[in-house]
């Protein structure tokens, strides 16, 4: 048999070895011995790249002629063909986003940038601190890019009112948290209210209230970001960075991570959680500080799946705490052997959450974390603080 040379483009490394066999040899069957392998092996090989080239709208037995754009995947096809004749007359491709190969096109994407950014400067640190205290500073679903009316909601947000409320409610949370060695930046999400030009939700593209144009949110986005990890590095040794997946940025999740990977590459005191996987853990001693968005697992599944996920940390440790957002309201429940806590957002209520009648404190709250006791204090912050002066006592 012969293969047809357009499937190649669809073959990975070792399906590509595998058809290259089959036209060297003439059959599956004796491609299958100079490969060592099984003749269903190669046969699966071959319906597997088919399979993979008719996703991407290329079947030619099926007169599927012109394989789609990549990112995209077949939705389904309709073919018009004259009574009696072989030919088709005429066809309509329909397709729809393939999730996979849009993030890999994103990561290849913001690989071939990243040459291109200004790393950080390392920063000397010789401050006082705790060696067995870890703070986590949690910002979720803070929805930069959102247009929020105070007459529908109670409240304004837009790019403006979002970056002075962000950086003030921060600062705050630091200067009111203990001396820890360490502490991590817990983006959980949603930072961003869009995730492309257009202001729709990605996944049912439901029309979104946005301030401004895609570029300008992603302008103060990072200079937001890239504000509270300097401000964390001036009070602590070592800085972890999450840039967590939500339901609102799954995409600009991927680049957050890449860029900020790349900007504080040179300083070894900073730290960037890199995984694709919308689960994250870090383990401070004895306790196990996991996080997840919580668009994809209810809170009362993240024990088990935890537990199931990283079963050598949860094994390893005495503490285990899991944070969420998502729902924007204060929740926490003690499970067997772990902790979910359930944060809210800075953000002001848009037209969606008012209509819905869904109301809650607009909060944000460091928690400080004992490598061997676990939680050891918390520090909360409401935006009502940034209009007063804040007090401070030795």
């Amino acid at each position: 048999m012969m293969i047809d040379p357009k499937l190649y483009q669809f073959a990975t490394v070792r399906q590509l070895e595998v058809l290259e066999a089959i036209d060297q040899h003439g059959t599956q069957r004796k491609a299958a011995k100079a490969l060592g392998c099984n003749k269903n092996s190669v046969n699966g090989v071959v319906n597997a790249v088919r399979h993979k080239a008719a996703l991407a709208g290329y079947s030619p037995d099926h007169d599927l002629i012109r394989p789609i754009a990549p990112g995209q995947m077949l939705r389904g096809a309709s073919t018009l063909y004259r009574r009696g004749e072989p030919e088709p007359v005429l066809q309509w491709i329909k397709s729809k986003t393939d999730d996979a190969a849009r993030e890999k096109i994103i990561r290849d994407i913001i690989d071939g940038l990243m040459d291109d950014v200004p790393r950080t400067e390392p920063a000397l640190f010789d401050g006082p601190t705790e060696s067995s205290l870890c703070n986590v500073y949690t910002l979720t679903d803070s929805h930069v890019g959102a247009l929020c009316w105070h007459r529908e909601g109670g409240e304004d947000w837009d790019l403006k009112i979002a970056e002075t409320t962000l950086i003030g409610c921060f600062e705050r949370m630091i200067h009111a948290s203990p001396l820890a060695d360490m502490c991590v930046v817990a983006q959980l999400g949603d930072f961003l209210h869009q995730d492309s030009m257009l202001p729709v939700t990605p996944a049912s593209n439901h029309i979104l209230d946005a301030d401004g144009r895609f570029s300008k949110v992603v302008q103060i986005a990072v200079r937001v970001l890239r504000a509270v990890v300097n401000l964390a590095l001036a009070k602590h040794r070592k800085v972890v960075v999450l840039m967590a997946e939500g339901n609102h940025d799954p995409a600009s999740s991927v680049w957050l991570r890449a860029l900020f990977g790349a900007l504080y590459e040179n300083e070894p005191r900073v730290e960037v959680i890199d995984s694709p996987l919308p689960y994250y853990v870090y383990q401070h001693g004895l306790t196990m500080i996991g996080w997840h968005h919580g668009h994809l697992r209810k809170p009362s599944e993240l024990p088990l799946l935890f537990a199931a996920q990283f079963p050598a940390m949860w094994g390893a440790t005495t503490k285990r705490y899991v944070h969420c957002g998502h729902r924007h309201h204060v929740e926490e429940k003690e499970h067997s052997g772990v902790h979910v806590i359930q944060h809210p957002t800075l953000a002001a209520r848009d037209a969606y959450a008012a209509r819905g009648g869904w109301i809650a404190d607009r909060t944000v709250t460091a928690v400080t974390y004992h490598d061997r006791f676990g939680r050891y204090s918390t520090a909360t912050v409401c935006p009502e603080m940034l209009d007063n002066e804040m007090i401070s006592t030795p």
